[in-house]
């Protein structure tokens, strides 16, 4: 029995990244697919809560089941951040360089250069609202590496890896990432249909 699920973003490589992942028999519809090209709220303040938005979002204004996925890098010696801010750490233009060299900037001083990546899942499905949970421990490179991946992929490095999420091949990414181990709880619940 095949089926459709819209996960709640335009952001293409995140679909071919999930899309690798889930079972056949399910189709991801972006949002471009479903017609909804606005701009969908995220205000709650909240990696989780904002997940939860989305997918609540598109399910009240589309009809479609639908996840929605938040991320956030939060960083110890800045107390947390970017965190819920991380797309926008370094303003409205949402540039991953800028972004990036925002963060390396702020870490100059610090003695602790730990992170974790942290992605939520929500899914609405069949009536029900779920949420599922994927961290990935490591650090905060000095200097940009790689040129694979998107976001803080070249300065991000995994708990027990010499090379940051820019450097290593998508599966292993997959295997290692905060999105990798949401999406494998997600997978894990939707193979009950």
């Amino acid at each position: 029995m095949s089926m459709q699920i819209v996960f709640a973003t335009n952001n293409k490589n995140k679909i071919k990244e999930v899309q690798s992942l889930v079972p056949e028999h399910i189709k991801l519809l972006s949002l471009e697919d479903i017609g909804c090209h606005e701009e969908i709220p995220e205000t709650t303040g909240t990696i989780e809560g904002n997940a939860q938005q989305k997918a609540n979002y598109v399910k009240d204004n589309y009809g479609y089941d639908c996840f929605a996925d938040d991320t956030g890098l939060e960083v110890e010696a800045l107390n947390g951040e970017p965190g819920v801010d991380t797309a926008y750490y370094a303003g409205p233009q949402r540039n991953p360089d800028d972004n990036m060299n925002k963060l390396l900037s702020n870490l100059k001083n610090a003695t602790s250069r730990s992170a974790q990546f942290k992605t939520v899942i929500a899914l609405h499905l069949n009536g029900e609202l779920k949420t599922f949970t994927g961290i990935c421990k490591g650090e905060i490179t000095t200097e940009k590496q790689g040129y694979k991946g998107f976001g803080y992929d070249p300065i991000f490095k995994a708990k027990d890896y010499t090379k940051t999420f820019a450097e290593i091949s998508l599966e292993e990414k997959n295997k290692i990432g905060h999105r990798g181990k949401a999406v494998s709880q997600l997978i894990e619940f939707l193979n009950q249909f």
